[in-house]
């Protein structure tokens, strides 16, 4: 039996199009963009098509887990997605790849940390670890961060080329509470980053925080993720590592994981 070959033209392309799944992916893509959701009404005005054509989708969607909908009618998307693309294979060797190294780096550094990998316009929390100490501050499993005003999404855009930048850059959601840079002074400040080899900078969403972020390169420089500590500073008797010392043991953790991604030479990002 012979395989089915692809669509040759647009002609043949509606003779294998699916409205009902087009419909449903028309529904994702457009609450993925929104920060508040969208009532019934609005979602149909922003996917251009009547309530009555998307209705029984957007309660499929429902019950299937993609979407909620609040006390104010509002639909929004559940981390079911996100679920989902936790049981990609190359997703899942990250982390349990990364977990061992990450227990390390929380135990030596004295502080939390979390890996997060750029997705479809965002940036998103994929594995976390406390630190052992009584207090810890650290991001939960699953959360968007922003692109262009953490130390994460500053490592993801500079290690990669000007072409990716442009298109990630493109396709940013904006998250609530992201802070807006002139695009000129960010581009000078990812060169930085780049040329220092991990970004270093103070939170610009919570006082007293140090984001330390550093790549997670694999084949051909290509970066994978970001390892972050958002380093919070001890003042009573309890000596623990300086900001400095931590940069150390991110950098050696960071070498570590991206060797064991395929990374044979983590110093040469040029």
């Amino acid at each position: 039996m012979t395989e089915p070959t692809a669509p040759a033209n647009d002609a043949a392309s509606a003779r294998y199009s699916a409205p009902a799944l087009e419909k449903g992916l028309d529904i994702l893509e457009a609450l993925a963009d929104s920060l508040h959701g969208y009532t019934l009404n609005e979602l149909a005005q922003k996917v251009s098509r009547s309530v009555g054509e998307i209705f029984r989708m957007a309660v499929t969607l429902e019950r299937r887990g993609f979407v909620r909908v609040d006390e104010n009618d509002r639909y929004t998307l559940t981390l079911r997605m996100f679920e989902l693309s936790h049981r990609q294979q190359p997703l899942k060797s990250l982390v349990a790849t990364a977990l061992p190294l990450m227990r390390e780096l929380a135990n030596r550094a004295h502080q939390s940390c979390h890996l997060a990998m750029y997705q479809q316009g965002r940036v998103v929390v994929i594995a976390q670890v406390d630190g052992p100490d009584r207090w810890t501050f650290g991001l939960k499993v699953g959360v968007t961060i922003g692109l262009t005003d953490t130390s994460a999404g500053h490592v993801l855009l500079a290690f990669r080329d000007e072409v990716d930048r442009a298109r990630m850059l493109a396709a940013r959601v904006k998250v609530e509470g992201e802070q807006e840079l002139d695009p000129g002074e960010l581009f000078a400040l990812l060169g930085e980053v780049r040329s220092r080899g991990y970004a270093s900078m103070p939170s610009q969403q919570i006082k007293g925080v140090r984001n330390i972020a550093f790549p997670i390169l694999g084949q051909a420089n290509h970066v994978i993720a970001a390892i972050n500590v958002p380093h919070i500073e001890r003042i009573d008797q309890k000596v623990t590592p300086d900001v400095d010392q931590v940069c150390e043991i991110v950098a050696n953790i960071a070498a570590r994981l991206s060797a064991l991604m395929g990374h044979s030479s983590f110093n040469e990002l040029a």
